[in-house]
């Protein structure tokens, strides 16, 4: 399809150049009539891509429903770099994983893609060989995008990347098959109509702490030297399974640890700490309430008891004066203070 679209324009740009022409062959004095060749500037280059495309390899690159904006980006700029990728809709969550080779078949993709969301949170990435298999699930960590200010790197967009493999992928067969699998998707096929015949940046993949490190690099001429382009990402290898999103594993990753139980394991940590204050404080109270010796009667306390007076029991025979009720507090003061002066009286 690509390559009748570009005869067509090729045509197209031939018509206009032969009008273009014949309008100089008709132009006025100044113009060549004497039918000598058009100038430089009507002549039509030839197409970038001379050779055929044979290796058509298609990638379909799409994701479930739930996912963030960041896996939004990253998945937008893997379709920019890839330039054999297509695209598709959202998945429904409620559809099964194999529907997806269906999808592939109808939109002539023989490579996929595929993020699926989970929580909201967790981010999940299929590569999988669609008809037959293999596949592998991986779970996505630390996504950095090609927006962010940090990648300073540039590249021609459609232009052919160099694959960069760690020296540890020859040396284990599940890595080898990832290898393998990785070079047949990230690997622009030559002669691809939408690519450029020209490499200028590569694809490593690194692997550290079990894990595999993806990075994108612009190559610069000068001194051969690299800078990041992005998107940059981790995927932490789960299964690897025989047929396209299932079937029987081939490989399990033992150091594989899933988010929820990476989270449980967090919670459980926070809760023993707060268990191990809770007993030191209760430790140290026992130690506070053991310190206080109890010391037996001393007999020579007696000593310095006096007893006291005893005072004579005084019996009122006189009812007592019952106070005025008064509502008013000012005039209560008064009567207060008039008693006071009569004993004074009294008194002196």
């Amino acid at each position: 399809g690509g390559q009748e679209k570009r005869g067509a324009l090729a045509a197209g740009k031939a018509k206009r150049a032969r009008s273009a022409s014949s309008a100089g062959e008709a132009a006025p004095e100044g113009g060549p009539r004497d039918g000598s060749a058009p100038p430089q500037e009507y002549s039509i280059p030839p197409p970038v891509s001379q050779g055929k495309w044979k290796n058509k390899e298609r990638v379909l690159i799409f994701s479930s429903r739930g996912i963030n904006f960041r896996t939004r980006h990253l998945m937008q700029d893997l379709r920019t770099l890839m330039p054999h990728s297509k695209a598709d809709t959202k998945m429904d969550r409620k559809d099964q994983l194999f529907v997806i080779n269906e999808v592939c078949e109808m939109k002539n993709c023989n490579k996929c893609i595929f993020f699926e969301a989970k929580k909201k949170q967790d981010l999940y990435m299929w590569l999988s060989n669609t008809p037959q298999g293999p596949s592998a699930k991986f779970l996505v960590q630390n996504v950095h995008t090609l927006a962010e200010l940090k990648m300073t790197g540039n590249c021609l967009r459609g232009s052919r990347p160099l694959l960069s493999f760690d020296p540890i992928f020859d040396r284990e067969p599940h890595y080898a098959l990832l290898k393998e699998l990785f070079i047949q998707i990230f690997g622009t096929p030559q002669y691809h109509p939408k690519s450029q015949p020209f490499v200028d940046h590569v694809f490593t993949f690194t692997i550290t702490d079990e894990r595999i490190w993806f990075r994108n690099y612009q190559i610069i001429e000068e001194d051969a030297s690299l800078v990041e382009i992005g998107p940059r990402f981790v995927l932490n290898l789960i299964k690897i399974f025989q047929g396209s999103f299932g079937g029987p594993t081939l490989y399990e990753n033992p150091h594989y640890r899933s988010p929820n139980m990476h989270r449980r394991l967090i919670r459980l940590s926070v809760a023993a700490k707060f268990r191990e204050k809770q007993q030191v404080k209760e430790v140290q109270m026992v130690k506070k309430k053991g310190t206080k010796v109890l010391v037996e009667e001393d007999p020579t306390e007696v000593v310095f008891e006096t007893p006291a007076e005893e005072k004579p029991v005084e019996i009122q025979l006189v009812k007592p004066e019952s106070k005025p009720i008064v509502k008013d507090k000012k005039k209560l003061r008064k009567i207060q203070r008039k008693k006071q002066k009569k004993l004074f009286r009294t008194e002196g």
